[in-house]
């Protein structure tokens, strides 16, 4: 057991956008995130939050690389509801011996990555690997 004392406190992702103000209505509106800090006219840097975890959104110019964010969660339900709000699908559900797992897109091309806990009635799609 280490006696050095904990150092980090938290991550948060910093997904570059486009535009600051679009992705905040994507993310707020759309996906059920809650507007935190950053979020008026003129700034360039804007946090959302839900269930108590924080994505910052930075506007950046183009050419930037997107990002991708790996979202743990208790169940799949996100995976319906952002499927029923239109979100752009960038891989259906598969199953891992490591999680259940979908990815979506936001506007600007970032992969939210969302993952529960492996499916027990599915097969993992690793078993071979």
């Amino acid at each position: 057991m280490s006696n050095t004392p904990r150092q980090i406190e938290c991550t948060i992702p910093i997904l570059p956008v486009s535009h600051l103000q679009a992705a905040i209505v994507f993310y707020t509106a759309i996906l059920g995130f809650k507007a935190d800090w950053g979020c008026h006219e003129g700034s360039s840097i804007a946090s959302v939050s839900r269930d108590g975890c924080c994505l910052m959104l930075s506007q950046t110019g183009p050419g930037t690389p997107r990002s991708r964010v790996w979202i743990g969660l208790e169940n799949e339900s996100l995976f319906h509801d952002f499927r029923k709000a239109g979100v752009k699908v960038h891989q259906e559900p598969r199953n891992f011996s490591w999680a259940y797992e979908m990815k979506f897109e936001d506007p600007d091309g970032n992969v939210l990555w969302l993952g529960t806990e492996p499916r027990k009635d599915l097969p993992f799609e690793d078993a071979d690997v």
